[in-house]
């Protein structure tokens, strides 16, 4: 079954609904993450091992938590995304339920188990034998230090660069702030970290968004073990999916590095889209391509120089480490 019908049933499950009262619960803290026994199962698996074709190869897997001691994992043959697996890629998916510190695994095609940190899978008459041991990736990007002549928008220390601009407790910058200064091309550094939801689904689960010109959105959203949709996380809303899904787990940071050109007017006409190329984690998941409209949920599409926002979406996303290098126009046809 695609991945996206089995979470279509996910998000239809009722653990996944909630009254108009009730909010699923939203974890900041990974220091109160831990306290959740699904947070240490939840996360990326590396191995290798016997495929169901009978090859040895390189496997990776994501294990979703979607809270109660419930899971959906999904095994990647060829390694993980952004690590040897590519969309289109063999994939097995299966339901998880802890119980009494082991997490059992089933499927259509295999069943496992995932405690002490290891993952091990296998299917009928040993088709599948697989080994995988819980990894934890890191952007090469992150912590990225600002070249010359950067313009510094947040170090941790103020958040006065942003209308609205608040600090969380730990020093981060909290979402739905704007940058009082504005801005036609640059080079763009941030970096995210998504809020731990197991209980929600869909666009519920820790939404936040980077709009470029205050109109293209790039999705902030924990899409983490799905398909990789442009309403998901690295996606541009309506216009491009990324090539990859390279969503961290949650409470992981995360990177995006932008490379913006600002669209072209003249006497009050658009002359030419907007172009952007995107980097999440270190891996292109947009080639340069051109932004032929805006997204929804902000403004129209209009003349450089405009600000940057990060969109608040009513969850707690945090972000730190933001700056960016303006380019210099080139001359206009």
């Amino acid at each position: 079954m695609p991945r996206i019908l089995i979470w279509l049933l996910i998000s239809l499950m009722p653990s996944g609904f909630a009254c108009a009262a009730e909010k699923p619960r939203e974890i900041t803290d990974p220091a109160k993450a831990a306290k959740d026994p699904d947070f240490a199962v939840q996360g990326e698996y590396i191995g290798e091992g016997i495929w169901m074709d009978g090859e040895k190869t390189k496997v990776g897997a994501q294990v979703i938590a979607l809270g109660k001691g419930e899971f959906t994992a999904v095994v990647y043959k060829g390694g993980l995304p952004g690590d040897g697996w590519r969309r289109g890629d063999p994939i097995i998916t299966t339901s998880g339920k802890r119980e009494e510190g082991i997490t059992k695994l089933s499927g259509a095609e295999c069943t496992g188990t995932i405690g002490a940190e290891m993952m091990s899978i296998a299917g009928e008459k040993g088709r599948i034998e697989l080994r995988l041991d819980r990894t934890v990736r890191h952007s090469p990007t992150e912590g990225a230090k600002p070249p010359e002549g950067a313009v510094v928008l947040f170090d941790g220390t103020s958040a006065e660069h942003f209308l609205r601009g608040r600090l969380s407790q730990d020093h981060n910058l909290k979402s739905d702030v704007e940058t009082k200064r504005m801005f036609d091309d640059y080079t763009l550094h941030l970096e995210f970290r998504l809020s731990y939801m197991p209980e929600a689904r869909g666009q519920a689960r820790s939404n936040s968004g980077l709009y470029l010109h205050d109109c293209y959105e790039v999705q902030v959203l924990d899409s983490f073990g799905l398909e990789g949709e442009n309403n998901e996380c690295g996606g541009f809303y309506q216009l491009r999916k990324p090539d990859v899904n390279m969503c961290f787990p949650p409470l992981t940071w995360q990177t995006y590095d932008v490379e913006f050109t600002a669209p072209r007017y003249k006497d009050g006409k658009k002359t030419s889209d907007a172009r952007v190329e995107v980097r999440h984690n270190g891996v292109a998941i947009h080639p340069e391509f051109a932004l032929e409209h805006a997204t929804p949920g902000r403004r129209g599409e209009g003349p450089p120089p405009r600000p940057i926002f990060l969109q608040g979406h009513g969850n707690n996303v945090r972000y730190r480490n933001i700056w960016l290098v303006p380019k210099s126009r080139g001359t206009e046809e």
